[in-house]
């Protein structure tokens, strides 16, 4: 089991670049399985969630070769249809490979995903969006079974605008006889990345970006090279870092727009922020001001940048109050925080934090990917030493965390104890 040791109380200053997206990468290493050729991949990050997707590919059949910046994933002769169960219970967002392997060979089977346990994320709203496009859904001992002579446009509107629906319904769509309208569709910017990237392909894919996509079925796909878009939620990570430290940062690799819910928050704490074309710098205050906080669908609020927004409000002046509107379960990290001196109180959805002069490092572990971050974003600041168990959770998400907090000057080691 690996841990992070980390030594608090040093400030963040210096310059560094975001990596891939990780939310957008996913889904595209699943398109690549639509094109019946040759994908060039750029910028994809070296983390888990991306390994087990390509582990997933090279079981099905395709060949994956990976260089330093680039992985290129010739998909000419899959001969699976099905997602090994043991790779499907690591992450939830093996769900999304099962609306391309349907689109490119009308069957597949899989079973309920895992990943992360912060609450119930069923997949009800892709398996009824499957059912509208005129797929067969049998479950047998555990096992979805999808199968179609062909899939037909449809008109499928959302319960909720489900970030993993979306994508799997515009994977499964780009064959499909005729048209398919999603209403209520999410407009997270990973979902403009991905449709980006098929119709690069030369899918029909508008609207993207909006509650409304429309996916005109073509016939066939062609190779192609694409960049994936810079990872938001770990800029944010970042800039939440160096605040709690009471650092300055340059961020390269940013685009603006898609971390604006977050600048302003900061900016709401005190934090003077500069906007450039393709980067953002942050200077933090003496003190951070308390904010509140109400996680949304996209434009809003991000819950993946919840868990690490509150770390910094731990040592805020005054008194903040998140409202966590997505995931039931994302609070599990707080009782972790408490063992470092944070005030927190907890009834339902609503979180109301106490900021203290200074929290105190202890040995905690992470439950989940972002409360992994948000334990990392408080050890920075803490007094004495931290150990974060279960680091592995953070491992899914974080490219190289340890080594771009120690280029900024922070004391972290990953040790296996």
């Amino acid at each position: 089991m690996l841990s992070y040791i980390i030594e608090g109380g040093r400030r963040l200053e210096g310059e560094v670049s975001v990596s891939g997206s990780k939310n957008a990468s996913l889904p595209i290493l699943a398109s690549t399985i639509l094109n019946a050729g040759t994908t060039k991949l750029y910028n994809v990050p070296d983390i888990r969630d991306t390994k087990i997707t390509q582990e997933i590919l090279k079981f099905l059949g395709c060949k994956v070769k990976k260089s330093k910046n680039k992985i290129e994933i010739d998909s000419s002769n899959i001969t699976k249809r099905e997602i090994p169960e043991h790779l499907m219970h690591q992450m939830r967002s093996t769900v999304i490979l099962a609306g391309a392997i349907l689109a490119r060979f009308k069957e597949v089977t899989f079973s309920y995903p895992g990943g992360c346990d912060i609450g119930a994320r069923p997949i009800d709203l892709h398996l009824k969006s499957f059912e509208k496009l005129g797929i067969n859904i049998t479950e047998n001992a555990g096992f979805i079974i999808c199968k179609c002579d062909k899939i037909v446009g449809a008109n499928i509107d959302l319960d909720f605008p489900s970030v993993g629906a979306t994508e799997n319904i515009i994977l499964a769509s780009v064959f499909a006889e005729g048209e398919t309208n999603i209403t209520n569709a999410a407009m997270e910017p990973e979902i403009i990345d991905l449709a980006k990237c098929l119709n690069t392909m030369g899918a029909k894919i508008e609207g993207a970006g909006t509650s409304n996509i429309k996916i005109t079925g073509v016939k066939k796909l062609k190779s192609i090279s694409y960049n994936v878009m810079p990872d938001r939620i770990e800029a944010g990570s970042l800039l939440c870092m160096t605040a709690i430290t009471g650092g300055k940062i340059k961020l390269n690799n940013v685009i603006i727009d898609n971390i604006i819910p977050v600048i302003n928050k900061l900016e709401e704490c005190g934090c003077e922020i500069e906007k450039q074309k393709n980067s953002v710098i942050l200077k933090a205050p003496k003190k951070l001001k308390s904010v509140d906080i109400k996680t949304m669908p996209y434009p809003g609020f991000p819950t993946d940048m919840q868990s690490v927004f509150a770390s910094i409000l731990t040592v805020a002046k005054g008194t903040s109050v998140i409202v966590e509107n997505i995931f039931e379960n994302r609070y599990r990290y707080m009782s972790e925080l408490k063992k470092m001196g944070a005030k927190i109180t907890v009834e339902g959805k609503t979180a109301v934090i106490k900021g203290v002069r200074r929290i105190s490092g202890a040995k905690v572990a992470s439950t989940d990917l972002r409360g992994g971050a948000a334990l990392v974003t408080a050890a920075l600041a803490a007094k004495g030493t931290t150990q974060i168990t279960n680091i592995e959770y953070i491992l899914r998400g974080y490219e190289n965390l340890d080594v771009k907090l120690r280029k900024l000057g922070a004391n972290i080691t990953i040790v296996e104890k």
